[in-house]
């Protein structure tokens, strides 16, 4: 999980890491029930992704609360995308525009993380290098709220309590849920599912 800080902090990093205009929300966040078309949307862009960059894409998940049966969700598929070396966005920006993605996000102090764009579905494709260890916990955090149904519903009530705020930007949404989000990684982590 990324520390960005709060406040005027929080706004300055959004700045920098953002490429193009730094979106503001403004309000509270649009939460929809679990659609059960969400599979089938992310099959179709994990095909395209893989079309796209061939061998290249090391592997395309569907991550996030639109990947967990009964959790609701903002209508934005995650997609978690592993390349040998997401710093090197030579090897799959160029093609994965081509497909309809635009770069938004370049982090390269937090994983090398790059996040690109889709619309038509709504997608926001979250680009790691292999073994990373963000790549990891999104994965264990997933796969755990897809069978554990107390703690998928303690994340949906503080999604919920969260979204009902105003929030200046949506990412400073996401960051409010760091508590609940470690408080379950630790579960995952106890439970031998995670390296400390």
């Amino acid at each position: 999980m990324r520390k960005r800080g709060h406040g005027k902090m929080a706004e300055d990093y959004l700045k920098q890491v953002t490429v193009g205009e730094v979106e503001a929300h403004g309000g509270p966040i649009r939460l929809c029930p679990y659609d059960r078309r969400w599979p089938e949307q992310f099959r179709r862009e994990a095909e395209k992704i893989r079309a796209a960059l061939g061998d290249r894409a090391l592997a395309v998940e569907h991550v996030g609360s639109t990947s967990v049966p009964g959790l609701c969700a903002k209508p934005i598929l995650d997609i978690l995308l592993l390349t040998a070396d997401a710093d090197r966005e030579a090897d799959y920006v160029p093609a994965l525009t081509a497909a309809g993605y635009a770069l938004r996000i370049r982090e390269p102090d937090w994983f090398q993380h790059r996040m690109l764009r889709g619309t038509d579905p709504a997608v926001n494709l979250h680009v790691f290098s292999a073994g990373c260890p963000e790549a990891a916990r999104m994965l264990a955090f997933r796969d755990w709220l897809r069978t554990c149904r107390a703690d998928r519903d303690r994340y949906a009530a503080e999604k919920q309590r969260l979204a009902a705020r105003p929030w200046a930007y949506v990412q400073d949404y996401a960051d409010a849920k760091t508590a609940v989000v470690g408080e379950i990684l630790e579960r995952i982590r106890q439970a031998g599912l995670l390296p400390n």
